[in-house]
């Protein structure tokens, strides 16, 4: 099977089993970069709401630019790796100011905005402008890695540029955007990470892993992720009417966020609020544990209720019904709905 063929087999697949989503019925490139954003590192099924709640409330890309960051955060709730929301905003500003509202048509441009890489400006300009592009993620190297049963680890430079070298080799004469579009789901679908369909793979016939049955150990990867484990003290403390929060904004996950006033346990840290606690009217804790992709937060929630609360000027003193409306990480998130909404 030469790579004309591959192509073909892997459209023909598609053009049977293709989702129907709504980024693929248009050509127009914000839409199309909205989808591709929201879906690093992200699922189709958890990113669909998103995306369909981001559209409706920035349609384009100058109401976007015009938005503000927390309102953006806000849409992003729940959704994690929350650059890819600051980068998206920070973009939008340049276009709509430095570009005068044109989004880049070509791969060498697109490649050039803030929170775009090699993957997303190749999909992005074979998608709506249908250049010829191959689009790498980690579909592609699983199913390239299988088919060709290459022990080049993806996670090296070695690997990485040999994975493009052959994708982009795939591609067919025409309908680059496509194929493209039938690698990935191809590879969300059939060439699954996990125990694949092989026998009813259009491919398997060429599939050198699957001749050989060694299919689970494809791709290769020269590294694994070390998890870090963190340790958070949020600290709840209300009189009923009003609560603390305090926003992050320090180089470090959820940055720009709001979550309660937090320390993180380390040796003889100080706590803030050691007076204050000791006139509450009552205390609880609640503990729980969040899995990011390369940390694990161990946390503790200590709840407080006061007389009144101080004023301070290192926290907001908001309204507790009216933190639903700040962006919070999803860990503060399910406290609050959990906690604190169920009250009001």
């Amino acid at each position: 099977m030469d790579s004309t063929d591959f192509a073909y087999q892997i459209i023909k697949w598609y053009k049977k089993n293709k989702r129907v989503l709504p980024w693929r019925k248009t050509k127009n490139p914000y839409v199309i970069w909205i989808s591709e954003i929201i879906l690093q590192q992200t699922k189709v099924n958890q990113g669909l709401p998103y995306f369909n709640k981001f559209i409706d409330s920035c349609p384009d890309i100058n109401t976007l630019a015009k938005s503000s960051e927390e309102t953006i955060l806000k849409l992003w709730q729940g959704l994690g790796y929350y650059s890819r929301a600051r980068n998206l905003h920070f973009t939008a500003k340049f276009i709509v100011h430095e570009l005068n509202g044109v989004f880049p048509n070509n791969y060498d441009e697109i490649i050039k905005l803030k929170g775009i890489g090699k993957y997303t400006a190749a999909a992005i300009s074979s998608f709506a402008f249908n250049e010829k592009k191959a689009v790498v993620d980690g579909n592609v190297y699983r199913i390239l890695s299988r088919y060709h049963k290459i022990k080049d680890p993806i996670d090296s430079t070695i690997g990485q540029k040999l994975f493009e070298k052959i994708a982009t080799d795939s591609l067919p004469k025409k309908d680059h955007s496509i194929y493209n579009q039938a690698i990935m789901d191809f590879g969300a679908l059939q060439c699954i990470p996990k125990n694949p369909n092989c026998q009813c793979c259009p491919l398997k016939p060429k599939c050198i892993a699957y001749g050989e049955k060694v299919v689970g150990s494809f791709p290769y990867k020269a590294k694994k992720n070390k998890i870090k484990k963190r340790w958070f003290n949020f600290f709840v403390i209300t009189d009923g009417e009003f609560i603390y929060l305090e926003k992050r904004t320090e180089n470090d996950i959820w940055k720009n966020l709001y979550q309660f006033p937090m320390i993180e346990q380390k040796l003889q840290t100080p706590n803030p609020f050691e007076n204050l606690t000791k006139k509450a009217t009552y205390s609880n804790n609640s503990s729980c544990v969040h899995h990011l992709s390369h940390q694990k937060i161990n946390a503790n929630f200590w709840s407080y209720g006061l007389d009144f609360l101080p004023k301070n000027k290192n926290y907001l003193s908001v309204k507790v019904e009216s933190v639903k409306n700040y962006p919070v990480p999803k860990i503060v998130e399910n406290f609050i709905n959990e906690n604190l909404l169920v009250k009001h």
